[in-house]
């Protein structure tokens, strides 16, 4: 095939115990999935399930035992941090049952889904996207992926994000309103799923803006921890 310019590098994110690299299709993330959250945005109650998207190469792959480093993006005064489970799937397919969608998981990370809050709520209040407010460059901070079938218990996980040691979101896995095997299946009645896509989950209560010399760390039980400098 002859390009007009050389293809921009795959995106993709290392794989825990080995020197491999998962590669990036898309990014779907799930909004408000957590009810606390839901409350400090505006929001009450099981509402049906949202989703947004990021492109895949705002993936920033944070190696296990290293400090990642984010610039602090442009065009915003108030860049917030929301951890994230994600989910990578290994299976395709679309219109997946809920029974069957957890098999479509190929493993799991630990992931920020950071936001240009500021340019969020202009969006909200003129019924306009936003893209600009999480789809920017470097906007997808993950840890390193570890299979799905090394992690235990994932859905009763604790998820915590300190900043500057002291801690801003802490919750558990058992609380997102619509479960993982719901995701998979909702998202697949909207997209053909396909191996390489990452899901980011939804965040707890307790997000927050954050400052150029920051440092975060977000942890859930069973995977590595993602450490991350705004620079």
């Amino acid at each position: 095939m002859d390009f007009l310019f050389p293809p921009q590098a795959q995106a993709a994110v290392p794989i825990a115990g080995g020197t491999a690299f998962f590669p990036v299709h898309r990014i779907y993330c799930v909004g408000r999935n957590y009810v606390e959250h839901a409350k400090e945005m505006g929001w009450t109650g099981r509402e049906p399930p949202f989703f947004f998207m990021k492109p895949a190469d705002a993936v920033l792959p944070v190696a296990a035992g290293t400090v990642g480093e984010m610039p602090y993006p442009p065009m915003t005064d108030n860049l917030h941090h929301e951890v994230e489970l994600v989910v990578a799937i290994g299976q395709g397919g679309k219109n997946i049952r809920v029974e069957d969608a957890l098999s479509h998981i190929w493993g799991y990370a630990v992931g920020l889904d950071m936001t240009r809050r500021d340019l969020q709520a202009e969006a909200k209040d003129q019924g306009r996207p936003w893209c600009t407010a999480k789809g920017f460059d470097f906007s997808a901070p993950i840890g390193q992926i570890h299979r799905a079938d090394t992690v235990l218990s994932i859905q009763q996980a604790p998820i915590r994000l300190d900043v500057n040691t002291q801690t801003r979101q802490n919750s558990d896995i058992s609380k997102l309103i619509w479960s993982l095997a719901e995701i998979i299946a909702c998202l697949s009645e909207l997209y053909t799923l396909q191996p390489g896509d990452l899901i980011f989950t939804g965040t707890p209560a307790g997000v927050a803006a954050v400052q150029r010399g920051d440092l975060l760390e977000a942890s859930i039980t069973g995977l590595s921890d993602l450490k991350l400098r705004i620079v």
